[in-house]
């Protein structure tokens, strides 16, 4: 017996599409005036190329929402800009010597993640403008500016930051957008065994074998155009929740590259678009990319695909000799990619779903311990939205998780989501009858035997709808 609960589900999908929207004009008109600055500083296109980039980042990591956000990024970002760009020129001049730079960059990002959420934060700021070295590669300019070249990503960087903050500060005003705090669930650590490293620190050395190893067939394969591999292989594994997760990224990236090859083709080569239509659509684009992605990050690569194929035909590269290649080089970087999570110190899907349910529920029993002031779901409603964040990979695969595993996991996630709101409103009564607490213990314990788990969040949620409905 599976649950399903299509109404909740499709009130949930509409809202995060409505936020998504707002997002997306949000990011676009920030874009659009942090590129018209960066013309105006220089009129080169690496600049320029730049602030899209570092907007569009600034906008998914959310690392500006609140006020010690803002303040971190504004004193972190300029000094890793200037590091990040001290690399840029490596990977120009002395490309081994870039790459282990960069990978070393990496690696600290995602391991500064074991010591907690300010480490966390940072560590985004740190691969932020790394990142971008990948999208935008080190050119050397033809003509100086008023802004010396090295201090130039530093004064981009800021004013991207300034106009995402500025758009994100007033669509919160206008309440069109919520006011994010800090997490308001942390998930308890993990001690770490000298024989098996804890996930942060796998995942860190995960990424740092497969940027090595992309590197090395980037350079050996495509000397002229290797990062299209290694940023492939570094999306793969960014944000690794299990082998699952990467597979079914690769998955998505690769698909989405492909569709959005053959469009770019098409508007490039065979329509014989002008510069100023080409502008439209590379902002069209991304806007699409940036409200889609919530349905799934094929729908991102498609249009950023799109975008960055139109920009290099604006920028003077004939699309149709450079987007095949670059569609071989994604599907390499994705072996790559799948290759590291898999076979590398590989952390187990499933057991990354259990830990995130385990945690849901400790919410949860936190939030209905009579000791806790009644009202307050920011902790159940976040370790739900941590789950969330690991769903679309077992969905996508449930028929075939359901012949070669028993353990159902897709229904596991349907079944604890489905108690989002009858375990709100006790939550906000304050006052749970015996029942529920009994059925929470037995979810609780059930994490420990996967055949468990679904009869008990079954039961869970039953207990839930009857006690709210009282």
């Amino acid at each position: 017996m599976r649950l399903v609960f299509p109404s909740s589900q499709g009130l949930v999908e509409r809202s995060r599409l409505g936020r998504a929207l707002v997002e997306a004009v949000a990011t676009l008109i920030a874009a659009i005036a942090t590129l018209l600055c960066a013309l105006a500083i220089s009129r080169e296109p690496g600049p320029g190329i730049l602030a899209v980039v570092l907007c569009l980042s600034l906008s998914r990591s959310q690392l500006d929402r609140d006020r010690r956000g803002r303040i971190e990024a504004v004193f972190v970002l300029p000094a890793v800009g200037l590091a990040a760009a001290g690399v840029g020129i490596l990977l120009h001049r002395f490309p081994i010597v870039g790459a282990l730079v960069f990978t070393a960059g990496m690696f600290v990002s995602i391991w500064l993640r074991r010591f907690g959420p300010m480490a966390r934060r940072v560590g985004s700021l740190i691969a932020l403008p790394f990142v971008t070295l990948l999208t935008v590669p080190y050119i050397p300019p033809k003509q100086p500016g008023p802004v010396p070249v090295l201090l130039l990503p530093i004064v981009v960087g800021l004013l991207a930051l300034f106009w995402v903050n500025l758009m994100h500060a007033l669509a919160q005003a206008l309440r069109l957008l919520p006011r994010v705090g800090h997490a308001a669930f942390v998930a308890a650590p993990t001690p770490e065994s000298s024989l098996r490293p804890i996930a942060s620190t796998r995942m860190a050395i995960q990424m740092a074998v497969a940027l090595l190893l992309s590197f090395a067939v980037g350079y050996a394969a495509f000397p002229q155009h290797w990062s299209w591999i290694v940023l492939t292989a570094f999306i793969v594994n960014s944000g690794n929740r299990g082998r699952l997760d990467v597979a079914h990224k690769s998955v998505l990236r690769v698909l989405g590259a492909a569709v959005g090859t053959l469009i770019a083709l098409v508007l490039g080569v065979h329509l014989g678009l002008d510069e100023h239509t080409i502008v439209i659509l590379i902002l069209t684009a991304i806007f699409l990319g940036v409200w889609l992605r919530p349905l799934g990050y094929g729908w991102w690569a498609l249009f950023v695909t799109v975008a960055l194929a139109l920009l290099q035909d604006l920028v003077g590269v004939p699309a149709a000799r450079m987007l095949w290649p670059r569609l071989e080089e994604i599907v390499i970087g994705a072996i790559i990619g799948v290759a590291a999570g898999w076979f590398v110190l590989p952390v187990r899907s499933t057991g990354v779903l259990r830990r995130r349910i385990a945690d849901a529920l400790a919410a949860l029993s936190t939030a209905l311990d009579r000791q806790q002031p009644a009202g307050n779901t920011d902790a159940f409603f976040a370790a739900l939205h941590a789950v969330e964040q690991v769903a679309p990979p077992f969905r996508a695969t449930r028929h075939i998780a359901q012949r070669v595993r028993p353990e159902r996991s897709a229904d596991w996630i349907e079944a604890l989501l489905s108690c989002r709101e009858p375990g709100g409103k006790l939550i906000e009564q304050g006052q749970a009858p015996p029942s529920v607490h009994r059925a929470l213990a037995h979810a609780r314990r059930s994490m420990r035997e996967p055949v468990q788990i679904l009869p008990a969040l079954q039961q869970l949620h039953a207990c839930l709808h009857d006690a709210s409905g009282r």
